[in-house]
């Protein structure tokens, strides 16, 4: 080893006054541990390197947020604004910083309603992905406008912190403005500028639905509704006559005339709102919500009638209308849109019918009568299928010896529903939806059969001829002569035991068809007689050319003939049945007097000649085995 006697010698390119360093565990590596501190520096730098783009990020964010033209707020946990944005604070008339920390839902009427609310606090609470809605609200300079706003849950932060949402208000009161226009043309009509039968409806169905107590104020209603439903009487013929032209000029003036009432009714009776609206054609209604009773309505239908009594003047026209109106007024519980333009429209059908130019008030009794006219109407077809039907007869009786000559064949119905039924209730509906032929062949071959058996079972005793009423659309919608020709065939029947009767009304005045149809029946031996003689037309003198047998003396004559009970006999009655039974003679028919009670009506009758008598005085219609102990029978009073 070299070196001096001072120590070892320093290593040539040294000092030699140059100190070691002091050995530590930073240079105990050497140039392996200068190697190790490298990766930690770039960890480090890229730590940094990330907040400065995380920062630069948020504070990119945070500039597009602000300058952004969608008003924008952040939102926390609790229903406060962090920060909002310019957009936001022009919309709403102030700073986004006068926004800071103010409840979210206050600034865009989020708490109005409950449903509102609760979906709102739903997104704030984490359950609910996402909530929109349209909000009307109110700028601090007056001005109002249409805002949809939308909630969301903000994205990107970390569990530790708190949970936000960010709220955008859209100002969307163009596209509002432009949907309102659109759906006042959809829901106006453009002839008169009222609401159309769809916004009517509209209505109807909202004012059924509302509670009955005031939103403001919570006073009582009265919780009723009211409708006058109207058509106009004479608006076709002038809409043919002078033109679409004239007639839509005339029913804008007419929805002028009728704003007027309604708004001078509601001037009377304050209340509810009244709503004019056209609901097609020449059809108008007037809706009365809070209706304060049917005085109230009617005095409003009346005010109506009489604004149409004026004549309109129109392009050199004086033009006159008139309109029958519907009045129903009933409480909002319980009721329905459709029950309620259904009793509208049976009782403007009802005004119609009682003569036009006038109101008519709802009656439930004569709409349940109505009702039970439509069910039978409808059962009535199937009904002759099921076997519904049966006969009871009555028997006719010659005045001079009290002796059966024949019965009426009068048709029952066993209605399951309804229990018997007499003709008159549903005789009138046959003849109406044409189920009357039909039922009036079963009518004609049951009784022919019944008359046949009879004649089979008393062989000794004189046969008795039946009697069957025929409607007139019989003679026109069937081949009447060919049914009965084929009837007799079937029963064996003779011709001249068959009585048809035909009402008064009915064969006056008939030609073509059914004349001839009467002719060719009379020639095969049947009989015809005139029920209800003395009600109608009563031309004796046009009888005499018809084919005619029988006459019927209608009830309300023969009553003019009772002594008993106090009740005196009408001498007028008994001179114009007098004259009646001597022409009738004269022109070779028999006489039958009906609705005979007493010994005495039947006594004069027969003094006055009639030949037969036909009533409760000898029986009530009763089952055909009751007819056979009264075919000699002789009555000495009614039988029950």
């Amino acid at each position: 080893m070299s070196g001096t006697s001072e120590g070892p010698r320093a290593p040539a390119g040294t000092s030699p006054d140059a100190v070691d360093p002091p050995v530590t565990e930073r240079h105990t590596a050497g140039p392996a541990g200068q190697r190790a501190t490298r990766p930690a520096a770039r960890v480090a730098a890229a730590i940094r390197s990330a907040a400065d783009a995380a920062a630069t990020e948020l504070r990119d964010h945070r500039a597009a947020f602000n300058a952004a033209t969608l008003p924008m707020a952040v939102v926390d946990g609790r229903g406060h604004v962090v920060r909002a944005n310019a957009a936001l604070g022009g919309l709403l008339g102030t700073t986004p910083a006068a926004l800071a920390e103010r409840q979210a839902c206050e600034l865009v009427d989020l708490a109005s309603d409950d449903r509102t609310w609760h979906a709102y606090r739903e997104v704030l609470q984490g359950r609910r992905s996402r909530f929109r809605c349209t909000r009307r609200l109110k700028h601090p300079d007056g001005r109002t406008l249409w805002a949809e706003v939308t909630v969301v849950p903000m994205t990107g932060t970390s569990a530790a912190e708190p949970a936000r949402v960010l709220l955008t208000v859209a100002d969307i009161s163009d596209r509002r403005e432009l949907q309102d226009r659109l759906r006042h043309l959809q829901m106006h009509d453009p002839v008169t500028r009222l609401p159309n039968r769809t916004l009517f409806f509209e209505r109807l169905s909202v004012a059924l639905e509302t509670p009955p107590y005031q939103d403001d104020s919570m006073l009582p209603r009265h919780g009723r509704i009211g409708l006058c439903y109207l058509d106009l009487d004479g608006f076709k013929a002038i809409n043919d006559t002078l033109g679409h032209r004239i007639g839509d000029r005339l029913l804008a003036a007419v929805a002028g005339r009728l704003t007027d009432c309604a708004e001078n009714d509601a001037d009377r009776n304050p209340g509810g709102s009244r709503l004019v609206a056209r609901m097609g054609g020449d059809e108008f209604a007037i809706l009365v919500e809070d209706s304060g009773g049917t005085e109230a309505l009617t005095e409003l239908a009346r005010s109506v009638l009489a604004a149409l009594q004026h004549p309109f003047d129109l392009a050199g026209q004086r033009l006159s209308v008139s309109a029958s109106i519907g009045v129903v007024e009933r409480p909002v519980a319980g009721t329905s849109p459709t029950g309620l333009m259904q009793a509208a429209d049976t009782t403007l059908y009802w005004a119609k019918a009682d003569g036009r130019a006038r109101w008519t008030l709802f009656d439930p009794e004569r709409n349940a009568h109505r009702m039970t006219r439509q069910a039978l109407s409808s059962t009535l077809r199937p009904a002759v299928e099921r076997g519904e039907f049966t006969l009871e007869y009555q028997p006719l009786v010659g005045m001079a010896d009290g002796v059966v000559r024949g019965v009426e064949a009068l048709v029952r119905w066993n209605h399951p529903q309804f229990g018997v039924l007499s003709p008159n209730r549903f005789v009138g509906i046959a003849e109406e939806d044409g189920s009357i032929v039909q039922l009036g062949q079963w009518i004609l071959r049951t009784a022919c059969r019944q008359a046949r058996r009879w004649q089979l079972d008393h062989p000794d005793e004189p046969a008795l001829f039946i009697s069957v009423n025929v409607a007139v659309r019989q003679v026109w919608d069937s081949d009447l002569v060919a049914d009965v020709a084929q009837i007799l065939n079937e029963t064996g029947l003779a011709p001249g035991l068959l009585q048809l009767e035909l009402t008064e009304s009915a064969v006056m005045g008939s030609g073509g068809r059914p004349l001839r149809a009467l002719q060719a029946l009379s020639d095969m031996g049947v009989r015809i007689a005139i029920d209800d003689f003395g009600t109608g037309y009563s031309n004796l003198a046009y009888l005499s050319r018809l084919p005619v047998s029988v006459l019927k003396l209608d009830g309300a004559f023969v009553k003019g003939f009772r002594y008993e009970d106090g009740t005196h006999p009408s001498p007028a009655d008994e001179t114009i049945v007098e004259a009646m039974v001597q022409l009738a003679h004269r022109l070779g028919l028999t006489v039958t007097a009906e609705c005979v009670e007493t010994a005495g009506q039947a006594e004069r009758l027969r003094r006055i000649g009639c030949d037969t008598g036909q009533g409760w005085l000898y029986s009530r219609a009763v089952a055909p085995e009751l007819i056979a102990a009264l075919i000699t029978a002789r009555p000495s009073a009614g039988t029950p």
